[in-house]
């Protein structure tokens, strides 16, 4: 403990205040952003009464939205600055509840334990909507979510995505790996088109649409760049078996370099991802002229999560798909040059007057260029 911490600690002590001093130093350390979820879980977790005031609370989700690893920072500059601090709260509740999914462990008891974590999680996003939000992110998110009328249908979504995540470990067929984006990925772009001013209930569906095509687009292609990381680190496998003739025992078997190099097995890996590959490339089709067709200042920013994902998919193409060996990442430079582009359209209004066919290849275009 510092001396500085120590003298209030002492004075707080002087002055009969020993649980409250107790209680402060406490929220300030377990506050910090930097430290890992479940280790916040003893002060911050079920069965705890956490005091946090409104002003640590956005500090908290304000800090764990700069502080963690995304391609694309999640409060970039690109973000109107009137949505940064709601981009923070909606981004703090899909990292606690991924991390609640996915940090436990992969065994039985690992997965018991995040169902139990994800039941609290969904009864402290009840406990929001109720207006009695006790977690630290839910008192931020709950601003968010009366500033932009939010319906709690995308988080508890959200929320079940996590749940089916403990529950199935492998999928048959495409139409199942679709549906489970419907929960996983497509409510987080129906947010943020909300929280721009777009509503489903209108006549905005065929944008709705196009963000859900998008969303769908992004997790899939995250899926087969991951296909390895998910069978190690989570015992998952989202490649469809029966669509591709691959089961998880098969991948496990070929995970090894010698494997990898035997041509027989590599070629009917490749075989197996290119369709998947190819069919996710006509999703970010679908979506590609909604940059074009929402509020302006949120467009850099929809078009940079497009671009984005098309990059991937090009990184995966230029490995062959060959992603069960190695996985396919976007350098510095690839991500600073979408950035760029995204910029470049902001002050030269290169979304305007663009048709759908032409958002679609300005979108391709900065993916590919921005490759290295």
């Amino acid at each position: 403990m510092s001396r500085g911490v120590e003298r209030r600690f002492r004075s707080r002590i002087v002055r009969g205040g020993l649980t409250r001093a107790v209680g402060q130093i406490c929220s300030a350390l377990v506050i910090d952003p930097r430290t890992p979820i479940l280790d916040l879980l003893a002060t911050l977790g079920p069965g705890a009464a956490p005091s946090v005031s409104r002003d640590e609370a956005w500090r908290y989700v304000r800090g764990l939205a700069s502080s963690h690893y995304e391609n694309f920072s999640v409060l970039s500059s690109l973000v109107p600055e009137r949505l940064r601090d709601d981009f923070a709260s909606v981004y703090a509740f899909c990292r606690w509840a991924d991390d609640l999914g996915d940090e436990t462990g992969s065994d039985e008891a690992a997965r018991a334990r995040s169902l139990e974590l994800l039941e609290w999680w969904r009864s402290e996003l009840h406990a929001a909507y109720a207006g009695s939000p006790r977690h630290p992110v839910f008192i931020a998110l709950r601003e968010t979510i009366d500033r932009h009328h939010l319906p709690d249908r995308p988080f508890s979504d959200l929320i079940d995505a996590f749940v089916q995540d403990q529950k199935v470990r492998a999928y048959a067929t495409w139409a199942q790996v679709l549906d489970y984006c419907t929960r996983s990925a497509n409510p987080v772009g129906r947010i943020v088109l909300m929280m721009a001013g777009h509503r489903p209930e209108t006549d905005d569906r065929h944008r709705f649409a196009m963000s859900d095509a998008t969303c769908t687009a992004l997790q899939l292609i995250n899926f087969w760049q991951d296909v390895r990381r998910d069978l190690i680190e989570r015992d998952r496998v989202y490649l469809p078996a029966l669509d591709t003739g691959i089961t998880p025992e098969m991948l496990r078997a070929w995970m090894t370099p010698e494997a990898g190099r035997t041509p027989d097995v590599r070629l009917r890996y490749i075989r197996a991802v290119r369709p998947l590959v190819e069919r996710t490339r006509l999703l970010f089709d679908e979506g590609a002229p909604l940059p074009g067709l929402v509020a302006p200042e949120i467009r850099p920013v929809i078009w940079l999560f497009g671009a984005g994902g098309r990059a991937v998919l090009s990184r995966v193409e230029a490995i062959g798909c060959t992603t069960l060996w190695q996985r396919p990442r976007l350098s510095k430079f690839t991500k600073a040059s979408l950035v760029a582009r995204a910029w470049l359209m902001v002050r030269t209004g290169g979304f305007a007057g663009r048709s759908a066919g032409d958002s679609g290849r300005v979108a391709l275009a900065g993916a590919q260029g921005g490759q290295r």
